[in-house]
């Protein structure tokens, strides 16, 4: 499972706790009584479909999928992967899992760093001629963005999609809630020194678009 950067392992029990979950992957004899496609022959064409933007009807040489079916399967696998992982993993780590991500983070050079943000802009090919204006930006296509905070071992805890491709990062940011804690008074409890100067909230690390906040620090 090397194409999709993940361990064979990893793959296998996604797999199986989709299939727990959602009984549209379990494999199934037809009238005439030959099989239907195997949970693991759904899930990589869904995994290939969303990890390299293939169009639906391209699976049908490689996979023997008709269009339908892929498009129905993509949908399936989105909505069962949610369901079972958004409660573990798109979320803010705890305590114990930022003081490990700080520690981390101070080894390699960055005391105090609770993660990275930035935008991405992913590319609607088929946005409708009339929305033109509104969804294309500076990559001179229309485009959707889509802000997120990751950490070094490639953990995404937060994700805002949807915003035009026309805006820039200061507008996706002042539409996130990725800082309504803060706003809300809540923040993560940490202490660093940098030069002599001690600090005691973590902060973000950006690119130099991004506004002189104090838990934002940019990467110039």
């Amino acid at each position: 499972m090397h194409r999709f950067r993940m361990r064979k392992s990893l793959f296998l029990d996604m797999v199986r706790k989709i299939t727990q979950k959602n009984s549209y992957f379990l494999q199934r004899e037809n009238a005439c009584g030959r099989k239907g496609f195997h949970p693991i022959h759904k899930c990589v064409v869904a995994m290939r479909m969303l990890a390299y933007g293939s169009p639906a009807d391209s699976f049908d040489d490689t996979y023997r999928m008709p269009e339908s079916t892929v498009l129905e399967t993509v949908k399936q696998f989105a909505r069962t992967i949610i369901s079972v992982y958004e409660s573990e993993f798109l979320r803010p780590p705890t305590a114990s899992e930022l003081e490990t991500i700080l520690q981390v983070n101070e080894a390699r050079g960055f005391p105090g760093m609770i993660g990275s943000i930035d935008c991405m802009h992913w590319e609607w090919s088929n946005c409708p001629t009339a929305w033109h204006g509104q969804y294309k930006g500076h990559k001179g296509k229309p485009t959707i963005i889509l802000e997120a905070v990751a950490m070094q071992d490639l953990r995404i805890w937060h994700a805002f999609f949807g915003l035009p491709g026309s805006h820039n990062d200061i507008n996706v940011l002042h539409r996130s809630p990725v800082f309504d804690d803060l706003a809300a008074g809540q923040r993560p409890q940490t202490e660093f020194h940098i030069n002599g100067t001690k600090y005691s909230m973590g902060y973000y690390l950006a690119d130099g678009i991004y506004p002189d906040l104090g838990y934002i620090g940019k990467n110039i």
